[in-house]
């Protein structure tokens, strides 16, 4: 389990793959900050842009990791195939405190970023979602973008999709990778898990 609150900015440095079919996945070595891996062991999970991988091998003096991802959450996650900046969020640990919201860690949707332009003194994002995530998002609701977690400021269905949007405070622009995107740039959402149980259990219902 995780917060959505970004504990590093890291980096996606090499993407080699695991073998020559479609069906292999990759191997990415993600350099992060310095320190950040002092407390890791091999094995341990770590959400990269929202999505929870485990560690196959670390150099904590080095401040470098690797993962291994399958062709199957290649082909559902977006940002993890290339070199590039990435969000990293170590698992949430009993004691913590749960300074976002429950996040999962799997990615529910692809989105694309309509609009991001600064507003005042803060920005503001808007993100097409697919319509299929539609009914988990609501105003003043809890939605994750590339593992971070965000405060749903409004929402209008579309007959293809559903746009959302959020407003980024400085800290958030500045201390996550979310400063980086463009319009056009594909975006992991994961809707909020109280949402999916409401659904389940209302769905049993009737």
């Amino acid at each position: 389990m995780f917060t959505g609150i970004i504990s590093g900015v890291g980096r996606i440095d090499t993407v080699d793959a695991l073998g020559a079919d479609p069906d292999h996945g990759k191997r990415l070595t993600i350099a992060a900050p310095a320190g950040y891996l002092d407390d890791v062991a091999l094995g341990d999970s770590i959400a990269l842009n929202g999505a929870c991988m485990t560690v196959t091998s670390f150099d904590a003096a080095a401040a470098r990791f690797t993962i291994d991802i399958s062709a199957e959450s290649l082909a559902r996650t977006a940002g993890l195939d290339a070199p590039g900046a990435i969000n990293l969020e170590k698992a949430l640990r009993a004691h913590d405190r749960l300074g976002g919201h429950l996040v999962a860690g799997h990615v529910d949707g692809i989105g694309r970023v309509g609009h991001f332009a600064p507003v005042g003194e803060s920005w503001e994002l808007r993100i097409d979602a697919p319509r299929s995530l539609a009914k988990y998002l609501a105003y003043k609701g809890s939605i994750t973008v590339n593992g971070v977690s965000l405060t749903v400021n409004s929402v209008l269905d579309r007959a293809e999709s559903c746009e959302i949007s959020i407003n980024l405070i400085p800290h958030t622009v500045q201390n996550t990778a979310l400063g980086a995107l463009v319009a056009g740039a594909p975006v992991n959402l994961e809707v909020d898990l109280i949402a999916r149980y409401v659904e389940r259990m209302l769905g049993n219902r009737n």
